[in-house]
């Protein structure tokens, strides 16, 4: 046997016991003064004496906080596709002689057969299975369930935030009909913004899709920034948009893999709005390609997206009943309203267009616009989804619910810290409306349990919310996911509780009773306020003409004297000028006799 050899490595390290240091002992012991410092008043000149003075110690080291934001790592989703299968090396799944080669090799195999009776069973068995149990059975799906005891929230699910280094507000959210994507319309709101004189504003929009909020799945580049986008109701590729030069254009997003999206088609600059459009919608027509947009020139147009060179005929003017022209800001269409148009005015008020009464006198009517109309711009306007008569109005700071058979609004918010900027109604809650505000906080208001206060707020954004919308409808449900958008560009989606999206046992009733009540009770005081009005007027007519009568005295008593002064100064004239007859009469005689004595003197011997 060979030798074994083992060699150890070993260092060592020494160190004097002095290089230690002093060895610790401790022990308990009594208190002992080290340092006592006599209280002298020498330095009092030195000083002010402060009151009250406050010291605080404190003897926990002082530390530091530090933040780091680090940039936000864009992913993508990357999808494969295996069509052919798994092939041994030596075939080429492209060639057919050799893949027919090895399917009758692989066919001639005695163990395909046992192998398949194996699967066959195993496949029976699972088939079986699913007929008799239905894994996508809904349990207790009648069950009614009471939520008026949770408490609502809200929670944070993503947030989409603007790719373009220049930030601007996301002035309009449009959700798919589907659900799963948001459009967003994205431009600058205020007027002569630096940012406008800086240079030229990037015209991009985005479409997101809610499974990838890192970058938008599509890109809309119109000819001016857009200020509004819909999705059609029926082609749910195709949307509208308005553009911040009074355009409007249409998009087709049914060109597969096409991330960049122009505008399809565009109106024409001398047929179309002279302001920005605020606000474009869809209209229900046997051709599926009308649309309606408004604008802040005071123009309500319709288009057919097949021919945008210009509007339709149909042109509306919204001017009140002093001719005042006033400028809409948004716009609400509902199918049900029987061709009723709401409009949303810069000047606060409503106006109500229907296009079933063209030309006449009642195809603009206008609301009140005295003290009930808003103090500001009117910012969104919705009917609501259950009961179309009744919409809801936002602006200054409050939100609005009208009826239209009333001209003043029948219930009102309270006034709020900072103002009102957007809001829109459940889909799938009567009594729920959801608020945003420029602090940064949205408010959800549930009149069905309360009318006084806020149900819930929810602080989103420190910017200043700018646009609001909830995904779903009545017919298709939903009503928990909520897009907020504020002034930098930034997109938040929020999931409310199942207590605000949840309709409870005849909320629909019991809410449409309350507006109609609500509705009633304004008509009422509307007739009142009409009485007393009218009463006014008759009270001033009757003083009026008690004043012309007493006025008509005063004038006869005032013509009686003017008379006897003018008799009296006809009869002193009369006086002096037969006081100046007779002096002339006797001047003329004396005179007379003068001349005669003359004569006589003169004729004497």
């Amino acid at each position: 046997p060979g030798l074994q050899a083992a060699m150890e490595v070993l260092l060592q390290y020494s160190k004097k016991r002095r290089e230690f240091g002093e060895h610790c002992e401790f022990s308990d012991g009594p208190a002992q003064m080290l340092e006592s410092t006599m209280c002298s008043h020498d330095d009092d000149d030195k000083f002010v004496v402060r009151q009250p003075t406050i010291s605080r110690l404190e003897a926990a080291p002082v530390m530091a906080e530090h933040e780091v934001n680090t940039d936000s790592v864009v992913h993508r989703s990357q999808g494969l596709k295996h069509a052919e299968g798994g092939w041994p090396e030596n075939v080429d799944g492209s060639e057919a002689e050799q893949v027919e080669r090895y399917l009758k090799k692989a066919g001639k195999d005695a163990k395909i057969k046992s192998t398949m009776v194996q699967l066959g069973f195993v496949v029976d068995t699972c088939l079986k299975q699913n007929n008799t149990v239905d894994i996508y059975e809904e349990y207790f799906k009648d069950e009614e369930v009471d939520l008026s005891a949770e408490p609502p929230s809200a929670r944070g699910l993503a947030v989409f935030r603007d790719p373009n280094a220049t930030k601007r507000a996301a002035c309009k959210i449009h959700w798919h009909p589907e659900g799963t994507r948001l459009a967003v319309a994205y431009s600058v709101l205020q007027f002569q913004d630096p940012r406008m004189m800086g240079g030229r504003l990037p015209m991009k929009s985005y479409i997101w899709s809610l499974a990838n909020p890192n970058a938008p799945e599509r890109t809309l580049i119109p000819q001016s920034p857009l200020m509004c986008l819909r999705y059609h109701h029926k082609l749910t590729d195709v949307l509208v948009g308005g553009c911040y030069n009074g355009l409007v254009c249409v998009f087709d997003a049914r060109a597969a893999g096409a991330a960049v999206l122009t505008a399809e088609r565009t109106s024409e600059v001398e047929t179309s709005h002279h302001d920005p459009v605020y606000d474009a919608f869809w209209v229900q027509s046997k051709s599926n390609s009308t649309f309606a947009s408004v604008s802040t020139d005071g123009q309500l147009m319709l288009w057919d997206m097949r021919n945008l060179a210009r509007p339709l005929d149909d042109v509306y003017e919204l001017k009140d009943s002093s001719g005042r022209l006033l400028g809409g800001s948004c716009l609400e269409y509902n199918p049900e309203a029987n061709g009723k148009f709401l409009v949303g005015t810069e000047q606060g008020g409503m106006a109500l267009v229907n296009t079933k009464k063209k030309g006449g006198k009642d195809t603009v009517r206008v609301f009140d616009t005295g003290a009930s109309k808003h103090h500001g711009p009117v910012y969104q306007v919705q009917r609501n989804p259950f009961h179309t008569k009744f919409f809801m109005s936002v602006g200054d700071w409050t939100a609005k619910v009208w009826s239209e058979d009333n001209h003043t609004p029948i219930m009102s918010t309270r006034f709020s810290k900072a103002s009102v900027t957007a809001g829109c109604w459940s889909p799938t809650r009567a009594g729920v409306f959801f608020t945003a505000r420029a602090d940064g906080v949205m408010d959800v208001w549930d009149y069905y349990h309360r009318q006084s206060a806020v149900a819930y707020s929810h602080k989103v954004s420190d910017h200043p919310l700018s646009s609001l919308a909830v995904q779903g409808s009545p017919q298709d449900g939903g009503g928990r996911l909520v897009a907020v958008g504020d002034a930098s560009g930034t997109v938040s989606l929020l999931e409310v509780s199942e207590s605000l999206s949840t309709a409870q046992h005849n909320e629909k009733t019991n809410v449409g009773n309350m507006l109609e009540r609500e509705a009633v009770r304004e008509k009422a005081l509307e007739q009142r306020a009409a009485q007393l009005a009218k009463a006014a007027k008759a009270a001033e007519r009757s003083a009026s003409k008690a004043a012309a009568s007493a006025g008509e005295g005063k004038e006869d008593e005032m013509a009686e004297v003017l008379r006897s002064v003018d008799t009296e100064f006809l009869r002193l004239i009369k006086d002096a000028e037969q006081d100046d007859d007779e002096a002339y009469a006797d001047d003329y005689e004396e005179e007379s006799r003068g001349g005669a004595a003359a004569a006589a003197a003169a004729g004497a011997p």
